[in-house]
């Protein structure tokens, strides 16, 4: 892992299209922009890992019951 040190205003080139700007810095919190092609996917981790454990909870949710029919009359309380 690369550990810079920047202040605001300040930029991190990431390859020939990338580029990272500090926006802004406040106690234990730092506002960053992000400039790179449509084509590449940024995503918040925490964000990310929120998601694989939902659908790993529902995947595991789902085989857990016999059939569809069954899941929707208990959902409905029928």
């Amino acid at each position: 892992m690369l550990v810079l040190t920047r202040k605001a205003g300040e930029r991190v080139l990431i390859g020939d299209d990338i580029v990272v700007t500090i926006l802004d810095a406040r106690g234990d919190g730092v506002r960053i922009g992000i400039d790179a092609p449509r084509g590449i996917r940024i995503q918040r981790d925490e964000v990310v890992k929120a998601v694989t454990e939902a659908n790993q909870e529902a995947t595991q949710s789902a085989a857990g019951t016999d059939d569809a029919e069954a899941l929707i009359k208990k959902s409905l309380g029928l």
